[in-house]
């Protein structure tokens, strides 16, 4: 996506700066990172002006196959880049797209709504320190990939694939709504000394074409 990111092919996206170090995102942005991001396409929000209508209950997807990564070291060396994301409890099984930031600098958002994607400017997952992985919520034609994010409860896993047959596997700790104008940052982007996940999307009450929150699940990796 180019140029101003508030609008683009029927979709309501939010103003989102992004700062390149996210040590420095707390102290410079406040609030207003990825406060409503299309990171989480509101594109139902401004073509319909009503939300997606609620779908029957997910078809729970089997639990990934593979090696799990072992728990970080202390280091420089850096983890395999992620390839894939599943939920097996919500149905999600996706893709991940690589997201960066826009000649403008704001976050870019996945340009398809069924598929996740990964902030490179964020930690790989597995890697000390939080992995960013956002999604959107709805489309014209139905739910996104995370839609149904706010049905995930502490104790479930999340896996992410990785581009050497890993699978980092995540804990989810909790899944919290805030309205756009106090977005957790540092929270968020801060550092953590520990392999964290957030996952991202939009949420709360719905009004003049959009959410008014965003949902975020905070989950860490299983040791």
């Amino acid at each position: 996506m180019r140029g101003d990111p508030v609008k683009r092919a029927g979709r309501h996206i939010s103003p989102l700066r992004v700062v390149r170090r996210p040590a420095a995102a707390a102290a410079l942005i406040g609030g207003v990172l990825l406060a409503g991001v299309g990171v989480t396409g509101l594109a139902v929000a401004s073509q319909t002006a009503r939300p997606a209508v609620p779908v029957s209950k997910p078809t729970l997807v089997p639990v990934p196959i593979g090696r799990q990564a072992p728990a970080p070291q202390p280091s420089p060396q850096r983890v395999a880049r992620p390839t894939g994301l599943v939920i097996p409890s919500i149905g999600v099984r996706s893709g991940l797209v690589r997201l960066g930031l826009t000649p403008s600098g704001a976050l870019q958002v996945p340009s398809h709504t069924t598929v996740a994607g990964w902030y490179t400017g964020s930690a790989r997952p597995g890697a000390i320190g939080a992995a960013v992985i956002v999604g959107h919520i709805d489309s014209l034609t139905g739910p996104g990939v995370f839609f149904r994010l706010r049905q995930l409860h502490p104790g479930r896993r999340v896996y992410v694939r990785r581009a050497d047959g890993t699978l980092a596997v995540f804990r989810v700790t909790s899944v919290r709504s805030y309205p756009k104008s106090r977005f957790p940052t540092l929270a968020v982007y801060g550092p953590e000394p520990d392999a964290e996940l957030r996952l991202i999307t939009c949420g709360g009450a719905f009004a003049a074409g959009h959410y008014l929150s965003n949902l975020i699940v905070y989950a860490t990796l299983v040791q």
